[in-house]
């Protein structure tokens, strides 16, 4: 067997509908948009729930609830593991992960998780930590502070 000559399975291709190539394809002239109207030019149609003028249903419906989301506190999240990068007796701060890469955008704090563990005493500043984390950042010699 050789590369030319190889072919797809019988039927497992089909030619692409060519619309508005001539009476004899079953798709010429009006190219299957019908005979006159918005949708038969080109750029034509509208937009995602308009109801032809009439009063959207979206907009007759009441507003109704509250969402919190507006409030909502996103943090910066490290891993415990990751921390191993550092030297022992680092005094680690959000700005210092900042500056290494470690986070991108501090959001409104930083949250350091318990996933992986810490092989170096290590001090640790931050907005909060799981209890995890805690645990294991204390047991290999180290200190937390919640800012």
């Amino acid at each position: 067997m050789k590369l030319h000559t190889l072919s797809p399975a019988p039927g497992s291709k089909k030619a692409p509908k060519r619309k508005g190539r001539g009476t004899g394809s079953g798709l010429g002239k009006t190219a299957g948009r019908g005979q006159d109207g918005q949708k038969s030019r080109s750029g034509g149609g509208v937009r995602p729930g308009f109801e032809g003028g009439q009063m959207p249903l979206a907009r007759r419906l009441p507003k109704r609830g509250f969402s919190n989301a507006r409030f909502k506190k996103t943090y910066a999240i490290v891993n415990v593991g990751d921390l191993n990068v550092f030297e022992a007796d680092t005094v680690i701060t959000p700005e210092l992960l900042l500056e290494y890469g470690f986070v991108r955008k501090l959001c409104d704090g930083l949250k350091i998780l318990g996933n992986g563990e810490v092989e170096k005493a290590l001090t640790i500043k931050a907005h909060k930590i799981s209890k995890s984390a805690e645990e294991k950042i204390l047991a290999g010699g180290g200190k937390v502070e919640v800012i």
